[in-house]
């Protein structure tokens, strides 16, 4: 998505409304998560000022994680809504980027790497599928898995035993004096 300032200048008076499908693949590149990226549906509008350009945009698509357990593809659903603020003023180029003031320092405004940015700090740190507990592997080599609840009944059945070394110490104390 780029616009060039010039083109700009005919917005000035009503603003340019933004309503566009872009497609941030290089977004995979920010976050290794990221299996997959849906086309992006852009909306919005921005205002456009002398030497600044504010945009109000909403960002939705759709991402595909790995699940944090069973490493399957979990699709995640994306709604950003976002203030950017594009500056190319001589004081603007000078100060640089701020939080969400964007220095521009060439005659097109790129929104591509704004969009892929945000699109990565969207990214939660784990993802689960939804049946992933009835789904997970058991076990390998070496490993195991258990739930809290088998963890608890597998200790409650080691108490209830009693060791094999003393299984004759308790015949003994089972037998009567006479």
């Amino acid at each position: 998505m780029k616009i060039a300032i010039q083109q700009l200048q005919k917005y000035r008076n009503d603003g340019m409304p933004i309503d566009q499908y872009v497609q941030l693949d290089e977004a995979k590149k920010r976050n290794s998560d990221i299996r997959a990226v849906s086309p992006i549906h852009v909306t919005g509008h921005c205002t456009i000022g002398s030497q600044q350009m504010t945009c109000m945009l909403h960002l939705e698509g759709t991402l595909t994680l790995p699940c944090a357990r069973t490493w399957e593809d979990v699709e995640y659903p994306v709604s950003i809504d976002t203030v950017e603020i594009f500056d190319w003023s001589e004081k603007g180029r000078e100060e640089g980027e701020g939080e969400y003031v964007h220095a521009v320092t060439t005659e097109v405004i790129d929104l591509q790497p704004i969009l892929e940015e945000l699109i990565a700090l969207e990214v939660p740190i784990q993802v689960f599928k939804e049946d992933s507990e009835q789904t997970v592997i058991k076990g390998g080599n070496d490993w195991s898995y258990l739930t809290d609840e088998e963890v608890q009944a597998e200790k409650e059945e080691a108490q209830s035993k009693p060791d094999p070394r003393l299984a004759d110490l308790a015949k003994y104390f089972d037998q009567t004096d006479e």
